[in-house]
């Protein structure tokens, strides 16, 4: 009876330690749809990202923007991802100057700085919701013709 009550504590204490193990796991880090929202996020981020580089591509090639993401997705090889990767809705580009234009997209967290420190990205900070960002067009020396 003695060592069967014992091994009932053990239990009892190994499955506490366990669980509030998994509980300070789920608070420290983000519940697995937070961090699916987060990883879409960045997704949305990188997409963004190759789009801009898409333009400065065609920019560079044609001494012009692209008038809609329609006339840059008919450009071989520049650009892969059009549209949001949840939603399937295409993002937004508007052309701003001769070479200035706009990306937007719908986010569903703050990007804060969540303690990351990537070069590069600090440009693409965003808040929740739609949030628009304001592109110049770079030249990206020398592009090889189709």
């Amino acid at each position: 009876m003695r060592k069967s009550r014992a091994n009932l504590v053990i239990l009892i204490v190994v499955s506490a330690a366990v669980l509030a193990a998994v509980v300070v796991g789920v608070v420290l880090l983000d519940s697995p749809a937070q961090e699916r929202l987060r990883r879409l996020d960045e997704r949305r981020v990188d997409d963004l990202h190759q789009l801009a580089y898409g333009v400065d591509i065609y920019w560079t090639r044609e001494g012009h923007l692209p008038a809609s993401l329609a006339e840059l997705s008919e450009e071989e090889r520049i650009v892969r991802d059009l549209a949001d990767p949840a939603t399937g809705q295409p993002y937004e580009y508007r052309v701003l100057g001769d070479k200035t234009f706009e990306l937007c997209a719908v986010f569903a967290r703050d990007s804060g700085t969540d303690g990351r420190d990537i070069p590069g990205r600090s440009f693409w900070l965003h808040g929740p919701g739609r949030q628009c960002f304001e592109v110049e067009a770079q030249d990206v020396g020398q592009v090889v013709d189709r």
